[in-house]
């Protein structure tokens, strides 16, 4: 498995960013490509026995202050368009990027094209529940859509539940404002009959509070919705943890429970914690593009190699492509 690594993204990039991916080369197996200047990279590169490393010169890097499109056509040579161009030219099987999210999401778009009839591709978050995890999307590739776009997206979302996260028949959710079919807005209330078309397993409406509680696999809404959901949750988190900080530091009584509980306290911590996932897949694109946070260090970096590794050993592409062309079947009322 070659996955290739944007190394110049991220806030800290070069460093946690080549660590991660080293890790990932060690405990993983699998040949990472590190794109970027390569001078920069070389300082961060520690060698191994076991290393599989390689680095591609990019002497380009596209800045977060920077739009877009127009940055990925001007800077041909940067580290995310080299990184996803490795993907289209055979040379990798998947590419991970810290950078710029809307440059990882052009460069994905204009090198690797859409797969079969995806009119947009889609950014897929996990986040952990009650009982296991739910994936949400889409969490800022697109602010406004169109009813058939969100069934797309439940498609894909149901493919990536059932490939790489091994949930069978995956429950899938609209998400909306009430559990009854007549509440919603306008795009929820057009929507919900053609998720009971899509030949999907289909529960209906669902609440901000199921995607949390593991009443749906997936849960589906626009990308503005979808992004507001993830940054809330994570600055929820942040919140308990400081809250929890501070009455730890306040009463004797609360430090002895948390250093009898420290065990059960640092695996929650551990669920709840956005390296783990490593990163997010751009659902919808010609080949395996994971969209990681920003704010990465070496192990969210390493997980999100392993998640471009698991959708490309699954065939993720694949399975989209056959699964989008027989919804499309079923739309035209041929049987698929």
């Amino acid at each position: 498995m070659r996955v290739a690594v944007d190394a110049m993204g991220g806030d800290y990039a070069p460093g946690e960013v080549v660590a991660g991916a080293l890790a990932a080369a060690e405990e993983l197996g699998h040949t990472v490509i590190l794109v970027g200047q390569e001078e920069a990279i070389k300082k961060h590169v520690r060698y191994s026995r076991r290393r599989r490393v390689e680095i591609v010169h990019a002497p380009e890097v596209v800045a977060m202050h920077e739009a877009p499109a127009g940055a990925v056509r001007r800077k041909k040579q940067s580290s995310i368009v080299r990184a996803v161009s490795l993907v289209k030219e055979g040379l990798a099987d998947a590419a991970v990027s810290a950078g710029h999210t809307g440059a990882t999401m052009a460069a994905a778009l204009l090198v690797l094209g859409r797969v079969g009839n995806i009119d947009r591709p889609a950014i897929a978050s996990v986040i952990p529940n009650a009982t296991g995890r739910t994936v949400l999307l889409d969490v800022g590739a697109n602010v406004d859509c169109k009813p058939h776009n969100l069934v797309q997206f439940a498609v894909m979302g149901a493919v990536y539940a059932e490939k790489v996260l091994g949930v069978p028949r995956p429950r899938v959710g609209l998400l909306s404002v009430g559990g009854e079919d007549c509440k919603g807005n306008e795009l929820t209330l057009a929507t919900l009959p053609l998720l009971r078309q899509a030949g999907l397993n289909f529960v209906g409406n669902v609440e901000g509070h199921d995607v949390f509680a593991g009443t749906a696999d997936v849960v589906v809404c626009d990308g503005f919705v979808g992004n507001v959901v993830l940054k809330a949750s994570e600055g929820l988190i942040k919140t308990l943890e400081s809250l929890l900080g501070e009455e730890v530091g306040k009463r004797v009584t609360a430090r002895l429970g948390v250093a009898l509980a420290w065990t059960a306290v640092r695996g929650l911590r551990r669920r709840l914690d956005y390296a783990e996932y490593g990163g997010a897949p751009l659902l919808g694109v010609n080949g395996v593009v994971i969209v990681a946070h920003g704010r990465s260090r070496a192990r969210a970096i390493k997980n999100a190699v392993r998640a471009a590794g698991e959708a490309s050993i699954q065939e993720l592409v694949a399975g989209i492509r056959m699964r989008v062309e027989n919804a499309t079947l079923r739309e035209a009322g041929v049987d698929a």
